[in-house]
């Protein structure tokens, strides 16, 4: 059956109770972003109580994150097809759902069955949110717009093994590590609430069907790529994990040329073909992969520094990184409200190189107090923090920028995807460095090697971004 997806008139002064949207669309971005978190805090509360080998344990994390990533490019076109209100409702309900019953698991079985559910949830309401966003907002107000989420996501990657640890430690009713997934609960619903008051119904502009074919392939290759970096490292990277990952090469081609092959019929494409001709998109892709992989490798190795090099307990290793998060607040604010919209990428390749000299200042400031108590670090941290807040508060604005309201769902799906693959890459590559430090003197050696390969990553950054348009309004679309 055909669906009817005829666009609204073009967006000239707003929905009315647009901000409000943004609030959704932020909390359930937030709720996501901790999720995939907490559990490195909560694993051994959760292994203490219900058992299971390490195996057991990663895969509480790894399902989430495997099943988010695979999932996230057919969740964002479901937007385009069938309404992304409707989808983000959808996803929103199951995001809830699961996470109550992740709470309530009692067998770490069911609790990774819940997870990876958890994670599908979250693929298919995630994408929504920059689609939403895009049809609510008129052109004036969207760099403001999405200049949100780049806070919101930093400090969601921030502040997640904080509430992990505050939340186990407080342990409230005696819940212990199944708070960190019933937290979800009370905010889930106010959003769910939220959301059916003030959201805006938008969909593609034409006619269209979905694409099996094209699901089945990217989920194929996805799976075939992204389950060796998130499974590698734990397993010693053995020869299977290789040739999963160059199995993915073909298909992804064949994907490739089936989305091609089906545009050019006037069929419509799980991914848009002509989103990859907008240069800020495109550009946008290869930044964001470098840039959340370098990201997503160091806050891990950070958290387990702290813990295991300067054995701090979760709770402190944890308050420890806040002097980062109070930095993103500041530099995103700073960008987001003036800088940003006022002289666009260099403040984003500006805000990059702050970033690298604030991870530098970590190496220094460990070799100087190797024994640190935490608070020398502050002043890096801090530094490092506004740096990315800097960076990443125009970022969406500037990459969102040249994609059409039809194409947004799926644009959305594609960056996503592209950030989790980033993400798992970092942690993979990183975390294996990391390990392969031997005793105190040998994991701190390690530690100094992430940070400046990080910094370096950083510094790439900083220099791919000059593929991106100087600002947002220069690659408008039509």
């Amino acid at each position: 059956m055909t669906i009817p997806t005829t666009s609204p008139p073009p967006v000239t002064t707003g929905h009315p109770l647009r901000r409000l949207a943004l609030v959704a669309v932020l909390v359930a971005e937030i709720m996501d972003l901790l999720d995939a978190t907490v559990v490195g805090i909560a694993a051994p509360s959760i292994q203490h109580e219900l058992g299971g080998d390490d195996t057991t344990i990663q895969w509480i994390a790894a399902g989430y994150t495997l099943a988010y990533a695979v999932g996230l490019v057919t969740g964002g076109r479901l937007g385009d097809l069938y309404g992304r209100r409707r989808i983000f409702l959808v996803g929103l309900v199951g995001f809830v759902l699961f996470s109550a019953l992740c709470g309530l698991a009692p067998t770490p079985g069911i609790l990774i069955t819940c997870r990876v559910l958890q994670g599908l949830s979250g693929a298919i309401l995630i994408p929504q949110g920059f689609g939403i966003i895009k049809s609510a907002f008129p052109p004036r107000e969207l760099g403001a717009a999405f200049g949100a989420f780049g806070p919101a996501m930093g400090l969601s990657a921030v502040g997640g093994p904080i509430l992990a640890g505050a939340l186990i430690a407080w342990d409230p009713g005696g819940a212990g590590w199944r708070t960190v997934f019933l937290v979800n609960v009370p905010i889930g619903l106010a959003c769910l609430a939220l959301a059916l008051r003030v959201l805006p119904e938008s969909r593609g502009e034409r006619t269209a069907r979905p694409d099996p074919v094209g699901t089945i392939l990217v989920t194929t290759g996805l799976l075939l790529l992204v389950f060796p970096l998130v499974q590698g490292r734990e397993l010693g990277w053995p020869g299977w994990t290789f040739a999963m990952m160059a199995a993915a090469v073909p298909v992804l081609g064949v994907f490739a040329w089936h989305q091609v092959r089906r545009a050019r019929a006037g069929r419509s494409p799980l991914v848009e073909p002509a989103l990859f001709a907008s240069r800020a998109f495109s550009g946008g892709m290869l930044v964001g992969l470098v840039f959340f992989g370098g990201m997503a490798g160091l806050f891990l190795v950070l958290g387990l520094h702290l813990q295991l090099g300067l054995g701090f307990s979760p709770l402190r290793a944890g308050l420890t990184l806040a002097p980062w998060a109070l930095g993103v607040a500041v530099g995103a604010t700073l960008s987001g409200a003036w800088l940003g919209r006022r002289y666009g990428r260099p403040v984003l390749q500006a805000g990059a190189v702050v970033m690298a000299l604030g991870i530098a200042g970590i190496v220094l400031t460990s070799h100087v107090a190797p024994r640190t108590a935490g608070w020398e670090l502050a002043p890096a941290l801090l530094v490092s923090g506004v740096g990315m807040g800097l960076f990443i508060a125009p970022f969406f604005d500037i990459v969102l920028a040249g994609v059409t309201l039809p194409m947004v769902g799926s644009a959305s799906g594609v960056l996503n995807a592209d950030q989790q693959l980033g993400s798992a890459i970092g942690v993979a590559v990183l975390g294996t460095v990391f390990f392969s430090g031997t005793g105190a003197q040998g994991m701190a050696t390690a530690f100094d090697v992430v940070l400046w390969v990080t910094a370096g990553m950083v510094l790439a950054v900083a220099a791919l971004a000059a593929l991106l348009p100087r600002r947002a309004r220069e690659e408008q679309p039509a």
